[in-house]
Order: C-alpha cells, then structure tokens, then sequence
C-alpha cells in the first residue's frame, strides 16, 4: 500500500513535473452569484472559444423545500428565506443565466437567460431554471463545433431541451421539449465520443414537485445521435443494462477507445463500458457492481473522469451524503480507479473485503479524504498532469439542525462541541490534487475560505488556468440567529463563487 501523502520524486517520474497550484494560485474572479444570490449553483461550465462559459441554476435550495422528503427536514427554520408554495416559487426570478467570461479582459457578461414562458394553469414561469451540462460537438449537420447546452426545466414548464451556439451570443433550442416526448426536465451529462453525442435523462418533469426525484426520471438508458439538431435519438442499452435496481444512469465519460457509465442503485452503484461499435443497442461490458463492496454507502456516480492510465469514480449518496428519501447514509464518499485491465483500486475511503481481497485505500485517507462530511465526490479534472478532485461537503448545515434524528452520540458531540465551532473552522467544500492518482495533498479544505460554498460543483481546464465553480445555495437571504429567534438577512457571501487557479505555468 502507498503511503499517504508522500509525493513521487523526480528521479521516479522521470522527469520534472509542474507544481499543482495550492490556495495562494487562486483568485475569485466572481461572487455573490454574479451579484444576484439565487444564482446557486456554477452547474455547467465550459471552455470554447477562447473564453468560459457558465451556466447557472437558481434557487436550488427553496426548490428541494417543496419536495415531501425534505418537508421535515430537522431543521429550527429553513436555512433561506422561500415562498411557501411552487406557485410562489414561479413567481419568483427562476430564470436561469448563462455568463461568458473572457480571460484577455477580465470581464464577465451574461449572454443568456431563460425566457418566460405559459406553463401550469396559464402562468408565466421560467423555461429554464437551470443549464446542467455543457458540451462541445460538431454534429453531422454544424458547420463548425458548436457548444451544446443541456436546460432544466421547472417542473409547471413543458419540459427540458438542448440548447446549441456556435458564437456564445446566439442560443437555439434545437431539440424539443422533453428532448425525446417525454416528460423530462433535464440530463445530467452531455458527452461527445466517436462523433456521436451521448445522454441520460436525469429528472422527470415533476422533479421539483412535492414527492418528485431530480437524480432518476424512470429511464435508465443511454441515447445517441450523430446530430442533435436533427431530432434522431437512438437507445444504446438495455433498460439499467438488464439491473432493475439501475435506477438512472447518472454519469457519463469517454476516453479514445470507450464510452463508460456510471449508475445510481438503491444496492451500490455500477459502472458499465462499451466501445459503441456495431448497431445499438451495444455489447456493454460490467466493470463496477455493489458499490466496489461497499453496498449502498456507494449509492451513485457523481463524477467519471479519465487521467492517465485509469478511469477515477467518485462516489456519492443524494442529499448531500444522507438519503432521505430512502433512508441511505449519511455516509461519506469514495475515490475508485479503474485500471485498463478492468480491475479497480479503492484510492480514497473504508478498508474492506470484496471478493476475498482486502481492499485498503491506497492513499491512506478514509472515506471524504479524511472528512465524514464529504457526502460527495463532486467533480474531477486533469490540469498541468495533475487530477483534481472537488467536494461537497455539507457541515454548514449543522447551523440549523435541531439533531433530533441524529444518532445519540453523535448528537452528543455536537451539542458537546457546537455547531458554529464547526462551521467557524471546518465547513466549507474540499478541493484535493494529485500527480499520480494514488497520493493526495489537500489544496483548500475551507470552501476557498467561505463556508457557504459547500460544493466544489465544476472544475475546467484552460490554457489560463483551473477555473473552480462552487455550489452556494444560502443567497440572497440566510437565517441568522438572534437569541431565540430566527431573521432571514441578506447574505453577502451566499450566491455561487467562480475562482481561477494559475501559478505561471499555463500560457
């Protein structure tokens, strides 16, 4: 077993490798959700054209308050100030933004926004609340690369579509409502492989309604087209590829030789591969089953990314890391490599046994790289030779628990050490790095010093640097405590954060 934290030596690479950044490589370059609060969530981000592209979704955390599962959360009040029904939320700013951000002026501009559209009962309401995927493709009928845009719909609009843009100014449906007639609101992966684009349906159209799921639309399969804009959608898989406890395929990567998959099931996530030759639907190889043995606390993959010779899953449960709904965790998550024979080595989380072959972390870190509250492996990225891995962690939250349906220890400790001691010098999303996939060093484990950032949401890439977009759901009004009661204030420091990463090595 490699020893944690110990960093290769140049003599062992063979050469000398560029320095991943560390905090003081960054700089905020936006806050304050572009200065308007209810943008939650940097959900999609995009290098093209020279510049990056940010798309936002809106007021993540009063749309999870109307769901049944969260009716009760044991809270003293709501961490946000909400309106107390979904036709109240419609009334509200729900359009979602797109921003572009050009490097050579340092400026942002917002380059879209949803419009208004009739949904439910002859109401106007948002045709978009969010843009959850970005990807760029050259469709069979583009004339250029264009960037593809996955939409969100609420779930009183018609549904979720695709948008395309060739120039980042001008935005197109070029899909239909529903994308495929269905009753979608949104896919969580757009993916480009072999000339061909790639997608899950991610929610239904109710995903926002009392009792509705925004992680599975009740589709486990995968579809393709050659040209988005042309309306042709093909199934590649079997339904949940022949597991009914798929639930969703919820993550999706290519590398040159194969498409890979990443699955939510209530028993542990699976991972499928398929080189998609021949006609659909294709062979598809089981390469991950039962959570790599760790069973539910693997619920989902959250993030798929391809770095040197492996394949790297982070995992994840809903909600954060606790699983309301089905009654799953709180636990946290896990780093697995997938090696080019198949075989897979637990990187980041529990020692076990799976098959009969002890399974220990090869870098020595235990589940959420050390942090129980790293409910998720949110995002991965390769940058100057080094993987990136970004969290979310959800301790902030303990400002508002009541810990009634905590265990009895555990609500002990707390009650013990407090909550705002916690948040004061714990909360905020992780961001973590690595030269060789195995040993890992922690880049900023505050929530970039804000603890209202509890998710590193979208890591990109750049020939300027690694841009770094946060989930922050407590804009544009937090509870804040006075004695014994609770007052919704403006919050400075809620609404997503954009940061840019760069020690001089990038161009």
């Amino acid at each position: 077993m490699s020893t944690a934290l110990q960093f290769p030596s140049e003599h062992t690479l063979g050469f000398a490798p560029k320095p991943g950044l560390s905090m003081r490589d960054f700089k905020r370059i936006a806050e304050r959700g572009f200065g308007d609060g209810s943008n939650n969530y940097a959900h999609s981000m995009a290098w093209f054209e020279g510049k990056l592209y940010v798309g936002t979704t809106r007021q993540n955390l009063c749309m999870l308050r109307l769901q049944m599962a969260y009716k009760t959360m044991p809270f003293y009040t709501w961490p946000v100030e909400c309106p107390e029904t979904l036709e109240g939320l419609d009334r509200t700013d729900r359009c979602a933004q797109i921003w572009c951000y050009d490097p050579i002026s340092s400026q942002w501009e917002m380059v879209f926004r949803s419009p208004l559209i009739k949904g439910d009962g002859g109401r106007m309401v948002a045709r978009e609340m969010g843009y959850r995927s970005m990807v760029i493709l050259q469709g069979e009928s583009d004339p250029k690369p264009a960037l593809y845009i996955a939409a969100w719909s609420p779930g009183s609009a018609p549904g979720g579509h695709i948008l395309r843009t060739y120039d980042g100014r001008m935005f197109e449906c070029v899909t239909r409502t529903g994308i495929l007639e269905q009753p979608l609101s949104t896919t969580r992966s757009l993916t480009a492989f072999d000339g061909r684009m790639f997608f899950s349906p991610t929610a239904r159209r109710a995903a926002d309604r009392p009792g509705g799921q925004q992680n599975t639309a009740g589709m486990p399969y995968i579809f393709e087209s050659r040209d988005p804009a042309a309306q042709n959608w093909t199934i590649v898989n079997e339904a949940g590829f022949g597991d009914p406890g798929n639930l969703g395929i919820f993550s999706l990567v290519a590398d040159e030789e194969r498409l890979y998959a990443g699955t939510f099931n209530l028993a542990g996530l699976q991972v499928w591969a398929s080189d998609c030759h021949g006609n659909p639907p294709y062979k598809w190889h089981k390469i991950l089953d039962q959570g790599a043995g760790r069973g539910a606390l693997n619920q989902m993959v959250m993030s798929i990314f391809r770095f040197k010779d492996g394949v790297y899953v982070g995992t994840g449960i809903q909600g954060g890391g606790n699983d309301r709904v089905n009654k799953v965790g709180p636990a946290a998550a896990e780093l697995i490599r997938i090696n080019s024979d198949d075989s897979w080595d637990l990187i980041v989380g529990e020692p076990r046994d799976v098959d009969g072959k002890r399974r220990e972390p090869l870098s020595g870190l235990r589940a959420g790289f050390g942090n129980f509250f790293n409910g998720y492996m949110w995002t991965l990225e390769a940058h100057d030779g080094w993987l990136y891995a970004g969290t979310n962690d959800w301790s902030v939250m303990l400002r508002w628990s009541t810990l009634r349906e905590a265990p009895r220890k555990v609500a002990q400790y707390f009650n013990l050490v407090g909550p705002e001691f916690i948040v004061a010098n714990a909360s905020g999303a992780e961001l973590w790095r690595s030269r060789d996939g195995e040993n890992w060093m922690p880049v900023n484990r505050r929530g970039f010093n804000n603890p209202y950032n509890l998710g590193i949401r979208n890591l990109v890439s750049t020939p300027y640097g690694l841009f770094v977009g946060t989930a922050n759901f407590f804009g544009p009004r937090v509870a804040v405590q006075h004695g014994s009661e609770w007052v919704y204030e403006d919050n400075p420091r809620g609404g997503l954060e954009i940061w840019l990463g760069n020690n001089g090595a990038a161009a």
